[in-house]
């Protein structure tokens, strides 16, 4: 094989003979309390050619039956029914594989795009280096091929990598091959592992939440990226996620599980048209999509309670201020000789008692550097920033903290916040201790379970550890730390960026209630705007550390000034087919923006 040899193939035929298929398949796993069933009988199949979504919640079968089409299932799992990938005399029945089988078909016949690029590449080699590990791995199934041995020289897999890694649309490819995996963003990580799946041309390509976290602007072009490899080379794709929106922008078909079953199949558009299970309702309707809640309060069925947080802000704009930050500036120090970095810059805004402001932007906007500036977490190099009352510049830590217990903080993941060494009740009130309202986790216990139970979690989740809770309800727990000592100001970072659609909407009830009850001030992070529109009063847009547009929620939603808005609304997917292939559309006739 030369490597100048073109690395595609002719797009495959729908109509043709499957490139997976699933057959009666069920999984347990063991467990020191007994098997648990994680899937139970189901059946589908992979077309050539077509994009298959399986979504679902946390917990309904989808990763475990994305395992098991690349046979990585554990030792303690129980397996009946069939897999098999490939068609014809190229087939493989994964669930009776050789391990020298499946190792072979690993990357040949299907390969995995993992939901987290940061723990799939290895921080210590080079792009370079494991991209020519994969060529290195089967190199005896590609001689057999007919692969020569300068084929695996390092100048032709270097070649090779290059290659693939413009073709996924890395900037000056010849240079950054040779670049660690730090060294890229997020979004520049995920576009390597999909370059790493494709490097062998398999048939199946299983992408497993590729876009869970990342910005709406970088999740779309992820979502274009994977829409050409299943252009380009002829690959079926195998969509795991629980975003709607992501199903109704990539997938043709759509296969729902809940509690480890298959409750309905359907042509995407069929699916969202007309939805057929209560599950596959209930999934949709939790959706958070921009206008919903304006809408609601319309709806003559509508609960009295639905709120619209848009039309509290003139009111709010009255009220005595909490957070005030005038032309501010936070600069992070450059180590060995090397510049500075101004992480945010002439950024002005103020948050209102009882208001909810939502600071959006994409990842290194400056979100989370904003937040901890008024968490007093970073240092303030410039402008003026007020908490509370007090001036941020200058603040020596001794005087800030009497202010740091009127402040609480939700952080973006509570699984990596709690100390998995204490109970959740020992997380909940260690605020309680450190700020003297409590001795010890014993006489904090009554103030516990009054949190938990705002929070809609039974008392006896306080002796829990963080692990034995699932990721909606750490991120209650989370919350109930957040306001334990009854803050003036709360902080979210990203809270809801990670859970399911359904556990989200919850969470968002959830926030949205302990607002209304407790009136805290608070500004909510999010680089989802249908999120914002959900919870905020008001809405700041950042862009590379500077502020460029902000106002009233409904203002900025429905006829945003800024072109970065604009391109922020138009990458956000939504929940219906038609509307979405407008919008993908829409958002490729935008010009990049940059200030």
């Amino acid at each position: 094989m030369s490597t100048s040899e073109p690395m595609t193939t002719d797009r495959y035929q729908v109509d043709g003979a499957p490139v997976a298929q699933v057959e009666n398949l069920s999984v347990a796993f063991a467990t020191d309390a007994g098997a648990v069933q994680a899937v139970r009988g189901i059946s589908l199949d992979v077309r050539p050619g077509e994009v298959l979504a399986v979504v679902g919640e946390s917990g309904s079968g989808k990763s475990v039956t994305a395992n098991a089409l690349l046979g990585l299932l554990p030792e303690t799992a129980t397996i009946d029914g069939s897999v098999i990938v490939g068609a014809g005399d190229d087939a493989l029945t994964v669930t009776s594989a050789s391990r020298r089988q499946l190792r072979a078909m690993r990357g040949l016949k299907a390969a995995m795009v993992f939901q987290e690029p940061s723990t799939a590449l290895n921080p210590v080699y080079t792009v370079a280096w494991q991209m020519a590990e994969i060529y290195r791995a089967h190199r005896a199934e590609l001689l057999a091929r007919g692969w020569s041995k300068d084929d695996f020289s390092k100048k032709a897999m270097r070649a090779r990598s290059i290659e693939l890694l413009e073709k996924v649309g890395i900037p000056d490819p010849h240079e950054r091959v040779d670049y660690y995996a730090h060294q890229f963003s997020g979004g520049q990580k995920q576009r390597i592992i999909i370059a790493m799946a494709l490097a062998l041309n398999p048939g199946l390509i299983i992408a497993d939440e590729p876009t869970t976290a990342l910005d709406v602007t970088v999740q779309a072009e992820i979502l274009e990226l994977l829409r050409h490899c299943r252009d380009e080379f002829g690959a079926s794709i195998v969509l795991i996620t629980h975003n709607m929106g992501v199903v109704a922008d990539l997938a043709d078909r759509v296969a729902v599980m809940f509690r480890g079953e298959i409750v309905e199949q359907a042509p995407v558009a069929d699916l969202f048209a007309n939805p057929h299970h209560e599950y596959t309702r209930a999934l949709l309707g939790a959706v958070p999509r921009i206008g919903k809640r304006e809408k609601a309060a319309f709806d003559p069925t509508a609960s009295t309670q639905v709120r619209q947080p848009g039309e509290l802000a003139t009111e709010l704009a009255t009220r005595p201020i909490a957070v005030e930050a005038k032309d501010l500036e936070v600069r992070y120090e450059g180590r060995f000789g090397q510049p500075g970095f101004l992480a945010v810059h002439d950024a002005s805004f103020s948050v209102h008692a009882g208001e909810v402001v939502g600071l959006v932007g994409e990842s290194g906007s400056g979100k989370t550097t904003t937040a901890r500036a008024v968490a007093g977490l970073t240092r303030v190099t410039g402008g003026s920033l007020t908490v509370l009352g007090a001036e941020m510049h200058g603040m020596k830590e001794k005087e800030f903290r009497p202010i740091r217990q009127r402040i609480g903080y939700v952080f973006q993941d509570p699984a990596a916040s709690f100390n998995p060494l204490m109970t959740i009740g020992e997380c909940i009130a260690e605020p309680l201790i450190v700020h003297g309202h409590a001795a010890n986790a014993e006489a904090a216990r009554p103030r516990v379970n009054e949190l938990l139970d705002a929070v809609e979690l039974a008392s006896t989740y306080a002796d829990r550890y963080p692990h034995e809770l699932s990721g909606g309800q750490r991120q209650r727990a989370s919350l109930a730390r957040g306001i334990a000592i009854n803050p003036e100001l709360l902080i979210a970072d990203e809270p809801t960026s990670a859970l399911d659609v359904s556990v989200q909407a919850t969470v968002l009830d959830l926030f949205l209630d302990l607002q209304h009850e407790f009136g805290f001030a608070c500004l909510f992070i999010s680089h989802d705007l249908a999120v914002i529109d959900e919870v905020s009063h008001s809405i700041v847009v950042m862009y590379q550390g500077t502020i460029v547009e902000q106002g009233v929620a409904r203002d900025v939603l429905q006829a945003p000034k800024h072109p970065y808005t604009r391109r922020l609304l138009a990458a956000l997917p939504v929940p219906d087919p038609a509307e979405q292939a407008h919008r993908r559309e829409q958002f490729a006739q935008l010009p990049a923006f940059t200030l």
